[in-house]
This record gives C-alpha cells, sequence and structure tokens, in this order.
C-alpha cells in the first residue's frame, strides 16, 4: 500500500470512529460509507441518498475471518462464491451475528444482512485499519446511476459528507464498473439469484 493510500485511510477512519459518513472508491462503483453499527450513521446515509429506509444496504468487509465476526450460519459455499466469483459479488446472509451490534437499520424486513468480502485494496485497508463492517452503498441519490468513477459523482452528494477520500479520484472509467452481483444464500446452501 502506498503512504498516500495509508493517510487517506488513516483520515477516512478517524471520520468514521466519530460517527461520519465518508466518500471512497469500492471493489465496484464508489461508495457512501459509514460505521455499520452506527444507526445515526446509517440513517444519515439513507437520507443524503434520498432512500426508503425500508430498502436494506451492503455491509463491506475487508477478509473472510472479519465475515465470519459479522455473520451468523456462513455456509461453507460462500467462501467458494466468494473466492471463484469472476466479480464483486454480496451475498444475502440469514442473520448477522448479535456480536457484530450491526445498525437494524441496515436489515432487511425479515432479518437478513448483505455482506460483501472486498479484495480492491483501497476499500480492504479501510475495512482492516477500521475493524468493523463499513456500510457500502453507491454515491447517488436513490434512483440515479451509480457513479462508476469520481467524476460521476453529483456535487450535491459530495457537499452531504463528512470526508472525501483522495485515492483512485483521477482514474478513467474502468470496463464493467458496475454494482456487485447480488446472491441469496440461506444458512442450508440453498441460494438465488437477486441480482446477476
Amino acid at each position: 500500500m502506498t503512504p498516500e493510500y495509508a493517510a487517506d485511510i488513516r483520515a477516512a477512519v478517524d471520520v468514521l470512529r466519530r460517527g461520519g459518513v465518508i466518500l471512497y472508491p469500492t471493489d465496484t462503483v464508489w461508495g457512501l460509507g459509514c460505521d455499520a453499527t452506527s444507526p445515526d450513521a446509517v440513517r444519515r446515509i439513507f437520507d443524503i441518498k434520498r432512500r426508503a429506509d425500508a430498502k436494506a444496504l451492503i455491509t463491506l468487509v475487508g477478509s473472510f475471518s472479519q465475515l465470519e465476526r459479522t455473520v451468523d450460519g456462513i455456509p461453507e459455499v460462500a467462501y467458494q462464491l466468494i473466492e471463484y466469483s469472476e466479480r464483486p459479488v454480496t451475498i444475502v446472509f440469514d442473520r448477522p451475528l448479535p456480536s457484530a451490534r450491526i445498525a437494524p437499520e441496515l436489515l432487511a424486513p425479515d432479518g437478513t444482512i448483505g455482506v460483501r468480502v472486498t479484495s480492491e485494496e483501497f476499500s480492504r485497508g479501510l475495512c482492516d485499519t477500521f475493524r468493523k463492517p463499513l456500510v457500502s452503498t453507491s454515491a447517488n441519490v436513490s434512483g440515479e446511476p451509480a457513479p462508476a468513477v469520481y467524476t460521476d459523482i453529483s456535487p450535491e452528494i459530495i457537499g452531504a459528507v463528512d470526508y472525501v477520500c483522495l485515492s483512485r479520484r483521477d482514474e478513467a472509467a474502468v470496463p464493467g464498473s458496475k454494482p456487485s452481483s447480488v446472491i441469496r444464500l440461506s444458512e442450508d446452501g440453498l441460494f438465488k439469484i437477486l441480482r446477476p
């Protein structure tokens, strides 16, 4: 990791620890993020996106070990889906671990939780340094296109957050940059593709 990445991550984590909202690059598109255990911060993201709070948000973790500290009853097939998927995949699990203290606002009405393990350097470093799950939702007003690159993000979104990460701002569009695929995976191993 470059010194610039490390300094940017430290600044972002400082804001996250104070309950703030950040704008950051992920393994898919640019995202809005906050502490996934802070109901107040999660509600701010819903407000920024002007999104109905009945729609659950994705939780981002940086490793399998962090996933295991977040989700209860992970089926073995989940590891294979994450490891061998050709693009980032979000898995909707039955429930979080109570000890993870995930904000209730992040869960779907049925109690399920959507989690993605990122392998992208910056967002993984952010998760590892913060040591807690992050919210990861596209940095756009609900219903508008997800921003593949920093220049796609509206001034309204940029002005609404507490910290805008400096890393990867100058990247041109990456072919195929789009939100992750989403798979519903039950503890018994049954799965359903929700978003290809």
